[in-house]
């Protein structure tokens, strides 16, 4: 198999005494590549038990079909733009390898990442997806994970620039001038404390309670994410109070729809600009614009535990019982955040 070979979209097998379909790149195959293009397209293996056949047919494929097998895989791990932002990152890293006379591997992408001369945060972000990429190919990334941490010690974690946060009423006042499906979504979103990509794709599947006095929303009805922990705490949520029953209203007004709006993140941002009152704001303000709320709210005496920001959010390391680093990092009112960690409850007595 040639270096450049890789899965593509909608290939078909070659037909009997006809040349294999032109394969086009997902993935350059290095010799990653090479390593799980050998175990999918393989057709020999570890035995499967008779239960396990019962279940899943075992039927030999060609290869082109096993690289398909693999691209679709690949597809369903990643959000579109994630797959999209690393494929064009892989290419370029594949290119400088080839065009230095050097092998397609982890090392090399850590001389890689440090040849693109950005700030720290690029480096940070570069480093973080080529290191998905080998891992998913289950190759070792150690020397970029030590990349990582140097770059985060050098300051890679301080992001360089981070979207407003949008205050409810300003939010609201915007959000009820505009169509349903979109004021259903940013209502949505204010209410879960969620990134717009993840709403705006729900279903009529994703809501298993719809009354004026309570919603639940399920993350796991979505085409993609949370599919590694589909477990984990923020799998679904409650939204009660403000809202509840205007959100209500318009979901049950739209019938069995299959997606709640078909405006993306960056159609969304285009219409935030639009908006003289608005042109400052993007998509993700609305997330940040909860998380502010709420620990003003916290730091104003509101009766939840502190932690409970964080799961809404669905930010990671629940260990910490008041709030995550992420949703700290999410807060720009200091004396709000303050309260809310209560130190002050202590250095009352130093």
């Amino acid at each position: 198999m040639k270096a450049s070979s890789s899965p593509c979209h909608g290939s078909t097998p070659a037909a009997a005494g006809q040349p294999a379909p032109r394969i086009q790149p997902l993935f350059p195959l290095s010799t990653i590549g090479q390593q799980i293009y050998a175990v999918v397209a393989s057709k020999t293996g570890a035995p499967i038990s008779r239960g396990v056949r019962k279940r899943h047919r075992e039927r030999v494929v060609t290869p082109t079909e096993a690289i398909q097998r693999l691209h679709q895989f690949v597809v369903k791990a990643w959000a579109d733009s994630t797959l999209q932002e690393r494929q064009n990152l892989w290419r370029r890293f594949h290119r400088w390898a080839a065009d230095n006379g050097l092998p397609t591997d982890p090392n090399t992408a850590t001389l890689f990442v440090m040849a693109t001369q950005v700030e720290p945060q690029g480096m940070l972000g570069y480093a973080r997806n080529l290191s998905a990429v080998f891992g998913h190919f289950g190759e070792n990334a150690r020397p970029l994970h030590s990349l990582m941490t140097v770059l985060r010690g050098s300051g890679g974690s301080i992001p360089l620039e981070q979207a407003i946060p949008v205050p409810r009423d300003v939010l609201m006042e915007w959000a009820f001038r505009q169509a349903p499906g979109v004021r259903a979504a940013v209502l949505i979103a204010w209410k879960t404390a969620a990134r717009w990509g993840e709403v705006h794709t729900l279903s009529r599947a994703s809501f298993p309670l719809l009354t004026d006095a309570g919603i639940v929303v399920d993350w796991n009805t979505l085409p993609k994410g949370r599919r590694r922990n589909p477990f984990c705490r923020s799998k679904v949520v409650e939204i009660r109070g403000p809202l509840t029953r205007e959100i209500s209203v318009l979901l049950r007004g739209m019938g069995n729809f299959r997606q709640l709006c078909t405006v993306t993140t960056d159609q969304l941002d285009e219409l935030l600009k639009a908006d003289e009152k608005m042109r400052r704001y993007s998509a993700h303000s609305v997330k940040r614009g909860a998380v502010d709320h709420l620990m003003a709210a916290k730091a104003g005496g509101a009766p939840f535990p502190a932690h409970l920001i964080s799961r809404l959010a669905k930010h990671a390391n629940e260990v910490d019982p008041t709030v995550s680093d992420m949703t700290i990092r999410y807060t720009t009112d200091s004396v709000a955040l303050a309260r809310v960690l209560q130190t002050g409850e202590v250095t009352m007595f130093l």
